[in-house]
């Protein structure tokens, strides 16, 4: 990965706090020499895809796209990628959804079966993902009061590995994202399914 030396993220954010989005970014890429944004294309995710890309039109926008995306989803993925000219990685399973369902299923939470699953739709590629480009800055859209996890960071968070992680909409409601994709003329869909969650409150397995 591309490690960065420990950061006094408590001081960051108390100068971050109250900054514009803009301006979080413009900090960030102040600093990186590799960064990425990631994306699941999942609701509210077209504001920190046009917030980034408006500053760095080519930074990298790794989307790991477990499978089990909705028609509309992946209809939305494809609008958001083309309206914006996005620089997209895809990540993809090893293994085939249709072979999956056969060996495998959909396992109920809480079991073995579902850690597996979880790994080989979610965790493995995005690994594959981050070991291929070895970001230092990592912008997600990451928000308060999503789960308890996301409750205890802030807008600036540094990962085991030294990865630094930015969530410039991290203080927004859904409200604030609403009015900004509508001031930005940016579209959004609800329609979204994430098998590895299942329940909104569950941490997706990547932010720990």
């Amino acid at each position: 990965m591309g490690k960065m030396r420990s950061m006094d993220c408590n001081k960051i954010n108390e100068e971050l706090n109250g900054k514009t989005t803009n301006e979080i970014i413009t900090w960030a890429l102040s600093i990186a020499k590799k960064p990425v944004v990631t994306t699941n294309f999942r609701p509210y995710e077209a504001a920190i895809l046009h917030a980034v890309s408006s500053l760095n039109s080519r930074i990298k926008v790794i989307w790991c796209d477990t499978g089990y995306n909705t028609p509309n989803t992946y209809k939305h993925a494809e609008e958001v990628i083309a309206k914006l000219n996005l620089n997209i990685k895809l990540y993809v399973p090893k293994q085939t959804t249709a072979h999956r369902d056969i060996v495998l299923g959909t396992p109920e939470i809480n079991t073995q079966k579902h850690q597996i699953f979880t790994e080989q739709v979610k965790l493995e590629p995005f690994k594959r993902a981050m070991q291929e480009h070895k970001p230092d800055i990592w912008f997600t859209n990451l928000r308060k009061g999503q789960t308890a996890f996301r409750d205890s960071i802030d807008i600036v968070s540094q990962d085991v590995s030294g990865i630094i992680k930015v969530s410039p909409f991290y203080h927004f409601t859904d409200q604030d994202l609403e009015a900004y994709l509508i001031r930005n003329k940016l579209p959004n869909e609800f329609k979204y399914f994430d098998p590895t969650k299942v329940l909104e409150d569950r941490e997706c397995g990547l932010h720990a």
